[in-house]
């Protein structure tokens, strides 16, 4: 099944080469375009929007409150950030906001092609750059709370499995290659594992575990 995706990005010229990486794209079918957050919100009330590829130095709305909006009225549509600095601040303000991917601008268009390919797969990833921010942030999170926490939220051994390695940037087709299972049976334990943990997204269900150290 094929996605629509929508680019957002005020620089016509960025907008033009990010959409011409995707064009030859087998997996896409429609590829919207919006110079700013404002027309982003006009363009979702009109059509299916399966991933967008997010600016972040947007004029009058940022990116990252875009996000929040967005994230907040679809939540099943999917957001890759894209920037052209890597500010710690601004990472986790994009973590918080609930976006799927962090990409620099400086990342190879067929690169970005395949980011954009996993996560609409369910992978969440970060540019390699930022991944130490991340990290940081997740080492922080544990330090802050209390120890291990004993609570499992009844995850069967399988699904804590998986869950190690959701939080380890998998994808759903990784995830059933590195088990030996079907992709059907990948989806049905994912599906599980966030209805357990009581959360909306594979982001949110690899956040929640590295806090609450669940792996």
């Amino acid at each position: 099944m094929k996605s629509s995706i929508l680019i957002v990005e005020d620089h016509e010229l960025t907008r033009f080469g990010l959409k011409t990486a995707f064009e030859a794209s087998d997996f896409i079918d429609e590829i919207y375009e919006a110079e700013s957050a404002e027309k982003c919100l006009e363009k979702l009330k009109a059509k299916t929007v399966d991933l967008i590829i997010m600016d972040l130095g947007l004029p009058g709305m940022d990116g990252i409150e875009a996000t929040k909006i967005i994230k907040a009225s679809y939540k099943d549509i999917k957001i890759v950030i894209l920037t052209s600095h890597n500010d710690e601040q601004e990472v986790l303000n994009s973590l918080k906001a609930g976006a799927n991917a962090y990409c620099s601008k400086e990342i190879n268009p067929k690169r970005l092609v395949q980011v954009v390919q996993s996560v609409l797969d369910g992978a969440a990833w970060f540019d390699p750059s930022i991944s130490h921010i991340v990290l940081e942030a997740a080492t922080k999170a544990q330090e802050a709370e209390q120890p291990k926490s004993d609570k499992n939220y009844g995850l069967t051994s399988r699904e804590a499995q998986i869950l190690k390695l959701i939080t380890e940037g998998y994808s759903n087709i990784e995830i059933a290659n590195t088990l030996f299972v079907s992709i059907n049976t990948t989806k049905a334990h994912v599906a599980s594992i966030l209805q357990k943990l009581e959360v909306d997204d594979r982001l949110q269900a690899a956040l929640k575990a590295l806090k609450e150290r669940l792996v």
